[in-house]
């Protein structure tokens, strides 16, 4: 007999373990319902989400086995009850796959389980295969030149996380992701989240400014050239990811506008910008110094939160100095809570009617059209105070400047095929270049393309 749904709270912990609240009345809104079931390919049942025993009692630890991780599961569990039943299943109708996974969902202030449609798994193509072998080869190599732990493929006691490339220092123990393929964002959390729990600080590379893990985690982003390029000892500056703390007065002739009103307000303003937009200039980060300085813990993550939007936040690697007086001044902690569900956060359970109906297209924006540009110059965690910081910000903390020694100066010499003394640096990124020579560049060539396709 069907019992009535209760409407009260009551506090209760099922089978599982997990912490629930008695069932309420499903809710009456406008927002975009998924399903609320599944099909079990390995027991041959059909499950009801909004169950807290899944509607189906015989079954013990089923809710543990569903909610795994995709990855440590057949990814066929699960099936879409409208392709189970025969029926016109839209997500198999647009030539993708049927297979679903189940994940928390807040709607209305209340956190429930739905089922929602796998996105098709990308096989990473030998062209980007090459790229994050050569990316893992350079990071290894660089860590254990400069004396560094270096272990690739570490896993961690389970077995069941595998990180590219395990950097450890004297500062911090870093988890290095070279991702060259498509990857989704709750993949980026999850990992980054894993990594956190075995205090390892994880970074992720890329090449592509569109990626999914761009402001999902500590990331880093360089340009995209070929595998010869990357396991080269040429320099690889990187291009996002890396800011620096900018402090200045909003006054009339202050040479940045005031970012709360557009004209001079008087106050102080902080924020992190890109090097080549500093007032003064700093030089760019070269990426096989931020794999030392990550681990020497010269550069710290930071987690920066937009204050027009507390949901969201910006991920960026900072100098320690710059850190420090960001939390200063702005009281940031850098880690402030994600604004999805916690793991612990209760479930609501409506008890509704098993709905089977495909939900496919309802469950996220589906768009066909380019992806859009996730890695932005504009300058994130801005900060706006009253009165003047003590020992404010004036000359930039890392100069652009060229350190070479003799023997390393007429290396570089030989392979630019010019005289030691016209060696300088890119006034971009430092990188050694004919400098001083008869029509030489003032930029290397990597940040003169950078800038022409800008």
């Amino acid at each position: 007999m069907h019992q009535q749904p209760l409407t009260g709270r009551l506090p209760r912990r099922s089978l599982s373990g997990r912490r629930v609240l008695f069932r309420h009345p499903a809710p009456r809104s406008n927002v975009v319902v998924m399903a609320n079931g599944v099909f079990h390919t390995g027991h041959g049942i059909e499950i009801n989400l909004t169950y807290e025993d899944l509607n189906k009692p015989d079954y013990a630890g089923l809710l543990d086995e569903i909610t795994q991780p995709v990855g440590q599961r057949p990814r066929n569990l699960l099936q879409c009850l409208k392709d189970y039943r025969g029926e016109e299943c839209q997500c198999a109708l647009a030539g993708k796959s049927p297979w679903m996974f189940v994940r928390r969902q807040r709607s209305n202030g209340r956190v429930t389980w739905v089922a929602a449609h796998l996105p098709l798994t990308h096989v990473a193509t030998p062209q980007e295969s090459d790229k994050h072998k050569a990316m893992k080869e350079r990071i290894a190599r660089t860590a254990a030149r400069h004396g560094l732990g270096v272990e690739t493929e570490a896993r961690s006691q389970d077995g069941r996380v595998i990180t590219d490339v395990l950097v450890t220092g004297a500062g911090a123990r870093v988890g290095w992701e070279a991702q060259y393929s498509p990857i989704t964002a709750n993949t980026v959390r999850r990992r980054s989240a894993k990594a956190r729990e075995r205090n390892i600080a994880p970074l992720w590379v890329t090449a592509d400014d569109t990626s999914a893990l761009i402001d999902r985690a500590p990331w880093a982003r360089v340009d995209d050239v070929p595998w010869q390029r990357i396991v080269s000892p040429l320099a690889l500056i990187i291009r996002g990811g890396v800011r620096h703390l900018q402090i200045w007065k909003c006054t009339p002739s202050s040479e940045r506008p005031c970012p709360e009103m557009g004209s001079a307000c008087g106050k102080w303003h902080s924020g992190w910008f890109l090097p080549a937009l500093c007032l003064p200039q700093e030089r760019a980060t070269a990426l096989d110094e931020l794999i030392v300085t990550s681990a020497d813990g010269e550069h710290l993550p930071v987690r920066s939160r937009n204050r027009h939007d507390v949901r969201r936040a910006s991920y960026l690697w900072a100098l320690a100095s710059d850190v420090r007086r960001w939390r200063e001044i702005t009281g940031e902690t850098g880690t402030p809570p994600e604004s999805g569900p916690a793991d612990d956060e209760p479930v609501t359970y409506t008890e509704q009617e098993l709905d089977s109906s495909c939900r496919y297209g309802e469950e996220g924006p589906h768009t066909g059209g380019p992806r859009p540009h996730r890695d932005l110059n504009s300058a994130t965690g801005l900060h706006t105070f009253d009165h003047a910081p003590d020992d404010t910000l004036l000359q930039p903390s890392r100069p652009i400047a060229l350190r070479l020694s003799p023997g390393e100066r007429l290396r570089v010499a030989a392979d630019l095929k010019c005289p030691p003394w016209e060696i300088g640096p890119c006034m971009l990124c430092a990188t050694p270049i004919h400098r001083y020579g008869p029509r030489s560049p003032m930029a290397c060539s990597a940040c003169r393309l950078t800038s022409l396709s800008r």
